[in-house]
């Protein structure tokens, strides 16, 4: 189990670091062969960010793992809110953008409710895995028309990019993927062993390990936006990050390997991903109708919601 540890560990680096190489080769790609930054922005950067639970989902289902690609995507949202968002909130006060409660809130209450009732059966077959790529369709056009209709996008300005040769950026492009498909499948062989060895379900190691794993990204990223002051990143990319966990995620058990759920990964972890999504939503509702902060009162509170989650689970297990 120790050499499936570390296995986990290399993995899970590999994965991160073939993501961040992927991105950066495809961006220079796409920039030189003439590519606008709002086309690499919405497909490529887009695609890079959530690559570790995408990649290790299917790499699950490949190895005939589903429930661990399904607890990937609930533990990975119980973790966003829970640890990476109440880990901001204790760095800096975290002041949220009106627009957000009018928009991605909604998005990602919306998505978590059609989750649910999907789950409520405790079945994931193809018809679900349509009804979330719809959903998903959906979403990509409506964010595709409203950010071809904004004005102010940003230049790609990274002078490494702007001189990257397109055979260099095709290397990057290719070793990243490798990386991403070597890591993920990888990842999903020693998490099954670890999960046989201790005698649990593969769902709980895609709740726990994997979950902790590919959303160290989000951990990263919303410490460093909080850090910084950038208030509407530090919450954006977790509100993102979990719409795109169960949108893109899911889809594939329901598509290549229909599943019948462990009762406890509806009635316990959903339903525990469900409170703490509203959670979030009640926190940024008043903070924006009283003009307040998420502060640390907040993050407090989220960290505990996380841990009284986890600790049921242990004594379940």
């Amino acid at each position: 189990m120790v050499l499936d540890a570390v296995i986990v560990v290399l993995g899970f680096t590999g994965l991160i670091w073939g993501a961040d190489k992927f991105v950066f080769g495809a961006s220079a790609l796409a920039r030189n062969l003439g590519v606008s930054p709002l086309m690499i922005g919405l497909t490529i950067v887009a695609f890079g960010t959530s690559a570790p639970e995408i990649f290790s989902s299917a790499a699950s289902v490949v190895e005939n793992e589903p429930e661990l690609a399904i607890g990937n995507a609930l533990g990975s949202n119980i973790f966003n809110i829970g640890i990476a968002l109440g880990i901001a909130a204790l760095i800096s006060p975290l002041k949220p953008p009106k627009s957000l409660f009018h928009k991605e809130i909604p998005a990602l209450l919306m998505v978590t409710v059609v989750t649910g009732a999907l789950f409520a059966n405790l079945y994931i077959g193809f018809f679900d895995a349509l009804i979330l790529m719809s959903i998903t369709v959906f979403f990509g056009y409506k964010l595709f028309r409203n950010r071809v209709k904004s004005t102010g996008l940003p230049e790609i300005d990274d002078e490494n990019l702007m001189h990257m040769t397109n055979a260099r950026a095709a290397i990057y492009l290719i070793l990243g993927l490798a990386l991403l498909v070597l890591s993920a499948d990888a990842i999903v062989q020693a998490c099954s062993s670890i999960a046989r060895t201790l005698g649990v379900s593969s769902a709980i190691v895609g709740l726990t390990v994997v979950a902790l794993g590919t959303s160290l990204p989000e951990v990263a990223a919303s410490a460093a936006c909080a850090l910084k002051g950038h208030h509407e990143l530090a919450i954006g990319n977790i509100v993102g990050s979990n719409i795109l966990n169960l949108l893109a995620v899911l889809p594939f058990p329901g598509l290549f390997a229909p599943v019948e759920l462990d009762p406890m990964l509806f009635h316990r972890d959903y339903v525990a991903m469900l409170l703490m999504t509203l959670l979030l939503a009640w926190f940024c509702y008043r903070a924006i109708k009283r003009n307040m902060m998420i502060g640390r009162t907040n993050g407090i509170i989220l960290l505990s919601c996380y841990c009284v989650w986890f600790s049921i689970m242990a004594i379940q297990m």
